[in-house]
């Protein structure tokens, strides 16, 4: 492989679940003009990172990942020829799921990662935990590249990245929903650095609360 471009979509949501599903496919396209091999979503994208309070409205906002939402991603990465990475809350029993699914170029379901470690110390307490970390052989128009995936506060143990670079995995995709500062600019970095793979990692900009990009 003599190159691999990544996109990172880092661009403010919209109010509805209908809207981001027209942006976002928006900037897959714009991502594929600019020559992109993957193009990357912040967190949750499906709704902007918002976590009811109340079940019934949490339970209502979620999608299943065989929704019209994420299909639709799907059917944009064949016909762009270029692997896209959907963030969604995901619907799941007995609560929703903060889910990443990798779709490649062709259009198939090359990875689907629920986020392990979940934020219990904030509004995340109402999300159900994924339970493994997984890694997959992308083709890309440049060749093959092992792909892993974690999600935010992930990254703040040493172990998730270990146990990805353990199954193989190049590049590390991750999405993400906070203050990118220092720290946790320094931790994703000492996460590349101990397991010799790139990472790749996409934030909601400024104007998005609680978050600035970088």
């Amino acid at each position: 492989m003599k190159t691999l471009k990544i996109a990172l979509l880092q661009i403010l949501p919209e109010n509805t679940l209908q809207a981001n599903l027209k942006k976002g496919l928006s900037a897959c396209r714009k991502a594929k003009k600019g020559g992109a091999d993957i193009a990357l979503f912040p967190e949750m994208w499906s709704c902007g990172y918002s976590i009811p309070n109340d079940a019934k409205s949490l339970q209502a906002q979620a999608v299943s990942a065989q929704s019209e939402f994420v299909s639709a991603f799907g059917s944009m990465a064949a016909e762009l020829n270029m692997a896209i990475g959907i963030t969604f809350l995901e619907s799941f029993e007995p609560l929703p799921r903060n889910t990443l699914v990798l779709f490649n170029r062709h259009g198939r379901k090359a990875l689907t990662y629920a986020k392990v470690h979940t934020c219990d110390f904030g509004e995340e307490c109402r999300l159900t935990a994924g339970d493994d970390f997984y890694v997959t052989e992308l083709d890309t128009a440049n060749g093959v590249v092992k792909i892993g995936a974690m999600i935010c506060y992930d990254r703040e143990f040493p172990e998730s990245a270990r146990i990805l670079m353990l199954k193989g995995a190049e590049i590390v995709l991750v999405p993400n929903a906070c203050p990118m500062e220092i720290n946790r600019l320094s931790q994703l970095r000492g996460r590349a650095y101990e397991n010799m793979m790139g990472i790749a990692t996409c934030n909601y900009p400024a104007g998005q609360p609680d978050c600035n990009g970088h």
